[in-house]
């Protein structure tokens, strides 16, 4: 484990900055955070390099309100994620009240993201000795049983804000669901490259498909690309057949000399006693 640390009493593990941070100004004990400026192979815009801070070992009564409490100091904030563990895509909820990700009741990482580049090299430099408070008057951090209170006052979901996304979703679900059958509708009775004719929930029953100019079209110029690769399949047969040859040729080659050196071994270790 690479440990630095320089005259400006920083201190620096495996790449990250150590951060020395206490629950509240009377607290005698702290905690750590490992902070370094996130870099990954693929370009994520909701991530920029230069301007996003990565922090592990985000403590569980630490929220987003109190990561921006305590690194607004060092600049305007744009957004603040957590997660789990770290990720290649970025997991964000797309409902209020219906998540595709629920962090767990434990110590997570999050990405930091400034307005200015600046920011993240403040934090970086940051004193040892130096702590950053989590709860303080003016925000605290709500434990015990308060925190299971607000917690659940939180969980409460408000009807009219539910029914308002339950019919924004149902309304580009029937746009959806429109233009595939917009589409299908369109293919209706089109051949497709090998001549099939799809037939969809939409056909008319009991009703051929009609033969136009178009159709007539499509249909000769799909006869004429399989007679054109018909022709190719021929020429090339014509070379697998002369190449499978020659292997077989090979093998039996091989075959028979393998043949004679085994033959050669077995004489050599022949037992003679007189």
């Amino acid at each position: 484990m690479e440990h630095k640390s320089d005259s400006k009493n920083h201190m620096v593990i495996n790449g990250f900055t150590v951060l020395q941070t206490r629950f509240t100004d009377q607290s005698k004990t702290g905690h750590y955070l490992y902070v370094k400026e996130h870099a990954a192979k693929d370009q994520d815009a909701r991530r920029p390099p230069e301007r996003t801070l990565f922090v592990v070992n985000i403590p569980p009564y630490c929220t987003k309100e109190s990561l921006r409490h305590i690194f607004s100091r060092f600049g305007k904030i744009l957004h603040i994620h957590l997660q789990d563990k770290p990720t290649k895509d970025l997991l964000v909820n797309k409902s209020q009240f219906f998540p595709d990700v629920q962090l767990q009741k434990g110590f997570k990482v999050g990405y930091i993201v400034f307005r200015k580049p600046a920011s993240v090299e403040t934090v970086k430099q940051l004193p040892f000795d130096t702590p950053l408070v989590i709860s303080t008057p003016k925000n605290p951090v709500s434990t015990g049983v308060k925190k299971w209170c607000d917690e659940y006052e939180k969980s409460r979901v408000d009807v009219k804000q539910l029914q308002v996304e339950i019919d924004t979703y149902m309304q580009s679900y029937d746009k959806i669901v429109e233009a595939d059958k917009k589409k299908a509708m369109e293919q209706e009775g089109v051949p497709d490259e090998d001549g099939w004719v799809t037939v969809t929930r939409h056909s008319k029953k009991n009703k051929a498909v009609p033969r136009t100019e178009a159709m007539e079209s499509k249909l000769t110029e799909i006869e004429r690309k399989k007679k054109q690769n018909m022709e190719l399949k021929n020429f090339y047969t014509f070379q697998s057949r002369e190449t499978k040859r020659n292997e077989i040729a090979t093998l039996r080659k091989k075959f028979e000399e393998d043949k004679q050196r085994i033959s050669l071994m077995k004489a050599a270790r022949k037992f003679k006693p007189y």
